[in-house]
């Protein structure tokens, strides 16, 4: 004789992480303008009760701060984002190595910032005469350059970009999305002094950057 099967209930500290985290996120979403206690419950489902005892942990690490009734990030969130590129950096260099090497040019992890690209890994090859010097940290727009306007390339569109002399006179490269990483807009890009076979060194390209993105998942 069959019965209604029980739906399993998520433990009960696991719906509280998911509701700190669902109130950080629409702390982060507010505007100019701090959300209060009561708007906060309505934007997360809960009571102004439950908003306070979450709010008791965030405070205590800094992610968040009261002002009377309302509610702004802390300087704990800074702490945290300036951790993000280290282990980025980190997580990608084995894929940014192994196509410098492979291609003989210089390779870096470029993430977008806003309106403006910038590189934060760079691997040169170790066996060539010469090559492209990138500086880490290395800004221009977005839209500027393969590397800048491959971090929003749609799905479906093209697997890859080339530029040359943008931004910088005499540089040619490819660039390909990082793609598949929640909140994550980055290409992996190869700039060289001299034309780069784009049939030949894109495909590469695009493997190097789907690398990164499993090393980041």
């Amino acid at each position: 004789m069959g019965g209604q099967r029980e739906v399993p209930q998520p433990k009960e500290s696991s719906l509280t992480l998911e509701r700190g985290l669902s109130l950080l996120q629409a702390i982060a979403d507010a505007d100019s303008e701090a959300p209060t206690i009561s708007e906060l419950a309505a934007g997360v489902g809960v009571s102004r009760a439950a908003v306070y005892r979450l709010l008791g942990p965030l405070q205590r690490r800094g992610l968040v701060r009261r002002e009377g009734s309302k509610v702004r990030l802390g300087l704990g969130v800074l702490w945290l984002a300036g951790q993000v590129l280290p282990q980025l950096r980190a997580a990608a260099l084995p894929a940014l190595r192994a196509l410098a090497e492979r291609v003989g040019a210089t390779v870096h992890l470029t993430v977008a910032d806003g309106a403006e690209a910038q590189a934060i890994a760079v691997v040169e090859p170790s066996w060539t005469s010469y090559h492209v010097s990138y500086r880490v940290g290395s800004r221009h727009p977005v839209q500027r350059g393969a590397a800048g306007r491959a971090v929003d390339l749609p799905p479906g569109g093209p697997r890859w970009l080339s530029s040359t002399g943008d931004p910088q006179p005499g540089a040619c490269a490819i660039a390909a999305p990082v793609r598949g990483v929640p909140g994550l807009r980055a290409s992996v890009g190869v700039v060289a002094l001299q034309p780069l076979k784009s049939d030949e060194i894109g495909p590469l390209v695009v493997e190097a950057a789907e690398a990164v993105a499993d090393s980041l998942r």
